[in-house]
């Protein structure tokens, strides 16, 4: 029962595996999560990364048995910045990079769903690119059921994502939506049968990898943090972004291949 990292080419595969607890996360698995982020984006030879579920729960967030008692009992002392979640083995803030709040991450990410979403399983979707959905799958903003706050981003990123009457009626209710409904709210690319969620979502790491690395990372960057910015920043940003690709060795190589009627040999520089 862990967070498993496996390695398929340039692929990485993230498998949250807390079945006795639906996939819920205690301090250490948060942790265990915030590393795996961590050691996908240090390592050059990953180029993109699947994250899904075992059995049929993707996650639903954080361990009420155990997380949050941890989080309400030091609350003051967690405030005040006196005490630390990660207590040196983890990122000090490992609840928010298991879920991608505040962490750059310019690699592109996708989310195989493979069953129930909630909380911070949903908060979490909020920094991943493309993601499909089981025909099994199912959402929910659930924190106000059990009297708490999602703090993790979706009160922020749920409105901008999908709409402000959409993310209200997921907010207020906690109800959940089923896959087909998700994707007609937009919260997913696509819905797929079960059988065929993790062929799909290497499908699409495949295709992804077979453009230029730098290209796609500065096209996340650029994307990314131009919806923080006031729109001529932004795009004064991207022709800064635009110009240190075109600097790029394989700026050159993608030419170079299309001319040579060749697939191009990407370096990542």
């Amino acid at each position: 029962m862990a967070i498993h990292f496996e390695t398929h080419g340039k692929v990485a595969l993230i498998t949250i595996d807390r079945v006795h607890a639906k996939n819920s996360l205690d301090m250490e698995h948060f942790g265990e999560l915030a590393n795996a982020w961590i050691r996908f984006r240090d390592d050059e030879s990953l180029w993109t990364a699947i994250i899904t579920g075992k059995e049929d729960v993707f996650c639903v967030g954080a361990d009420l048995k155990s997380f949050v008692p941890m989080v309400t009992d030091n609350i003051d002392d967690l405030a005040s910045g006196e005490k630390k979640l990660g207590g040196g083995k983890y990122p000090d803030d490992a609840p928010l990079v298991a879920v991608l709040r505040d962490f750059e991450l310019y690699k592109p990410v996708i989310a195989a769903i493979n069953g129930t979403c909630a909380a911070g399983g949903l908060e979490m979707l909020h920094g991943m690119d493309l993601r499909f959905a089981s025909e099994k799958a199912r959402f929910c903003v659930a924190e106000a059921r059990r009297g708490l706050f999602p703090g993790g981003g979706t009160t922020v990123y749920l409105p901008r994502h999908i709409g402000f009457v959409h993310a209200m009626e997921m907010l207020l209710t906690a109800d959940y939506i089923d896959a087909q409904r998700a994707y007609d709210f937009g919260i997913v690319n696509r819905v797929v049968p079960h059988e065929k969620l993790l062929e799909t979502a290497f499908e699409f790491a495949e295709k992804i990898n077979k453009n230029g690395p730098c290209a796609i990372r500065a096209i996340k960057e650029s994307v990314l943090t131009g919806l923080k910015k006031p729109l001529q920043e932004a795009l004064n940003d991207e022709l800064f972004m635009a110009a240190r690709v075109f600097s790029t060795e394989d700026a050159m190589e993608g030419p170079r291949a299309f001319a040579e009627k060749r697939p191009p040999e990407w370096k990542g520089r």
